[in-house]
């Protein structure tokens, strides 16, 4: 006979994918799961742990088990493509909110990031994307303004990339990325509609031209229920 937290899983992730339960919606409690299964609180974690690690619902402190959105975008982790050109994919336009932009010179932790002495500048640039009137993505851009020597608010609500490229004609190239899973920051906790959600995934960009001079430094802080981020690999022989 199958295992009993099996049988549940399999009920409540049935139930998800149906859409009998909706995404965003709270399951019911511990308690109220092992009156309604009939079994012990120990069966129901176990369940529980199964969905999580499934990524069917998220464990949000102060409030239980969420259900998460199973149809979350793709986010291509290998490819090197605007913000703009993402939301062309989507159902529903996306709005981009430039919390500031601003030229000055760049702090240490900056001038490391890009290689800069302390006499360079750099710009600056905070957007919020808000996808389905919620908040979930920080774009935190530094760009040295040796090779971008003008920016404004229009130009960063459209795509920096398109300005960059087809005004400017500089030829991005390529991207180092890293990617990181913390906790948010005071500015996450302000600027995104984080829901109770006590991490965000963190895709750290340092991007070159085709001479290979490194010109951009970027965050990009998601909120983790709302991606699934991909990758094609091959195996070399």
């Amino acid at each position: 006979m199958k295992n009993k937290f099996l049988a549940i899983y399999g009920d409540i992730e049935a139930k998800i994918k149906s859409g009998d339960i909706k995404p965003d919606t709270l399951l019911p409690s511990e308690h109220e799961l092992t009156d309604l299964y009939h079994t012990s609180r120990e069966t129901i974690r176990k369940a529980l742990h199964l969905l999580s690690q499934n990524g069917y619902i998220q464990k949000v402190r102060g409030k239980g088990s969420v259900v998460i959105d199973i149809n979350k975008f793709d986010f291509p982790v290998s490819g090197l493509v605007s913000f703009k050109e993402l939301a062309q994919k989507m159902d529903e336009p996306p709005k981009t909110i430039v919390s500031k932009l601003q030229l000055r010179k760049p702090d240490q932790f900056v001038r490391q990031q890009l290689n800069l002495s302390s006499k360079e500048h750099v710009w600056e640039v905070i957007r919020v994307r808000e996808i389905n009137g919620q908040k979930i993505i920080l774009d935190k851009d530094y760009l040295a303004q040796q090779f971008v020597p003008h920016l404004t608010e229009v130009i960063c609500a459209d795509s920096i990339y398109n300005y960059l490229e087809n005004e400017l004609g500089l030829t991005i190239s390529f991207a180092k990325k890293e990617i990181v899973v913390e906790e948010p920051t005071e500015e996450d906790e302000l600027l995104l509609d984080l829901d109770g959600f006590h991490n965000v995934v963190i895709i750290k960009n340092y991007v070159y031209l085709d001479d290979a001079s490194l010109f951009q430094y970027t965050e990009s802080r998601h909120r983790p229920d709302k991606f699934r981020f991909v990758d094609f690999a091959r195996r070399i022989h």
